[in-house]
C-alpha cells in the first residue's frame, strides 16, 4: 500500500503490538477502515453478527454484503484496500468470550456489560497498551480513552460505565417502528476523532481521556 501522503507523519510499523476492533458495526467497521488506510494491517476483529440490509447506510458494508458474518465481510472490503493486510488479519466470528487481550482496544459494541467485563477482565492485564471506547447517539458521540499502565485513567474509564444496557438503549432515540436511529457523519467524526488519538498515542502523546463530538450542533472537544 501506497503511503507516501501521510508516512512522513505517521509510521504504522512504530505500532507496537495487535489492534483489536471489538464489534463490527457502524463505529468499528468504520475504525478498521480507517486504521487499514493508515496503514495498519495487524488487526483482529471480533463480532458474531451477520450484514443486514439496514446496516448498510453507516457500517462499512455493501449491498453484496448483506447475509455475511461481519468480520468476513469487513475483511474482504479491507483487502481492497490493502492486500497486504490479509496475512496479518485474525478474524473472531463468534465475538469475545472471555479471552485476554494484548496491544491496543477498540470497544465498539452495543453492550455496555460486555465493555464492562473487557475492562475488568483485563484490569491487571500489562500486555495492554491502550483502550479506546466509542459511543454514538443520533447527531453527538463520546470517545474515551486510557493509557493502561495509568491506573487512575482506567478507573476513570471504567466509571463512564455505571450504567446498564436497558439504560442506555432507554435514552437511544428511536423511529416510529422502534429502529434505532443513527446517522453516518455522526459515526464518521467521532471515529476519526478516536483513531488520531490512536495515532497522538503512538507517536508518544497522551492520549485524550474524553471527546465530545455534535456535527449538527457545530461543537467539538477534547481533553
Amino acid at each position: 500500500m501506497n503511503l507516501t501522503k501521510s508516512y512522513d507523519f505517521f509510521q504504522p510499523e512504530k505500532v507496537d503490538g495487535r489492534v483489536h476492533i471489538i464489534g463490527c458495526g457502524s463505529v468499528g467497521s468504520t475504525l478498521a477502515e480507517n486504521l487499514a488506510r493508515c496503514g495498519i494491517t495487524k488487526m483482529t476483529l471480533w463480532d458474531f453478527d451477520t450484514v443486514s440490509a439496514h446496516n448498510i447506510h453507516n457500517q462499512m458494508f455493501f449491498e453484496q454484503d448483506i447475509g455475511k458474518p461481519k468480520v468476513y465481510a469487513l475483511r474482504d472490503n479491507l483487502m481492497m484496500i490493502n492486500p497486504d493486510i490479509e496475512k496479518d488479519l485474525v478474524l473472531k466470528p463468534d465475538g469475545w468470550n472471555g479471552e485476554k487481550l494484548s496491544g491496543y482496544i477498540f470497544l465498539a459494541m452495543d453492550s455496555i456489560e460486555i465493555r464492562k467485563q473487557i475492562c475488568e477482565t483485563n484490569m491487571n492485564n500489562m500486555n495492554i497498551h491502550a483502550v479506546f471506547d466509542f459511543r454514538t447517539e443520533l447527531t453527538g458521540a463520546q470517545h474515551y480513552a486510557a493509557d493502561w499502565m495509568d491506573y487512575k485513567q482506567k478507573q476513570n474509564l471504567m466509571s463512564t460505565m455505571d450504567f446498564t444496557h436497558e439504560e442506555a438503549v432507554a435514552e437511544a432515540p428511536t423511529s416510529a417502528c422502534g429502529v434505532t436511529l443513527g446517522v453516518v457523519t455522526t459515526v464518521r467524526l467521532i471515529c476519526a476523532i478516536g483513531v488520531n488519538n490512536f495515532i497522538r498515542f503512538i507517536k508518544g502523546e497522551k492520549p485524550w481521556k474524553f471527546c465530545q463530538v455534535d456535527g449538527f450542533r457545530g461543537f467539538w472537544d477534547c481533553f
